[in-house]
């Protein structure tokens, strides 16, 4: 199993929704450290799992929609809980739809928040 792993980090803001959310239902800030890890078993013909540099590009493009925003404002987190877990699956979703990596058969978005916590999401492709 081969495993390739891209990482940006930025700022954003949110404040939570659910009932009694304590002070994070009050807007603060978070660094967010996001990581896309690609798997598969197969290299292609060219002994690559996935394109890096087109990971790279794809993964900056979803963390500039993310940088210095307000996640509650996005279209994406409309009707849900702005929390690390939907981040991890929103940020999924969008690196599926901007890539084809035809080898690899696993994603995994893993989100750091502020180095205190962590939350991974992992699909199949």
């Amino acid at each position: 199993m081969y495993a390739v792993s891209v990482s940006r980090d930025c700022i954003a803001q949110h404040y939570l929704t659910v009932p009694d959310p304590g002070p994070e239902g009050t807007l603060h800030s978070h660094r967010f450290g996001i990581e896309a890890t690609f798997r598969g078993p197969e290299l292609n013909e060219h002994g690559y799992l996935v394109d890096i540099d087109a990971v790279i590009d794809a993964l900056e493009a979803v963390v500039d929609r993310l940088r210095d925003r307000t996640l509650n404002d996005l279209a994406a987190f409309e009707g849900k809980n702005p929390s690390v877990e939907h981040l991890a699956g929103i940020v999924g979703d969008r690196l599926t739809d901007r890539l084809d990596p035809a080898t690899a058969t696993e994603l995994t978005v893993t989100v750091r928040e502020d180095d205190v916590a962590e939350v991974a999401h992992e699909r199949e492709l």
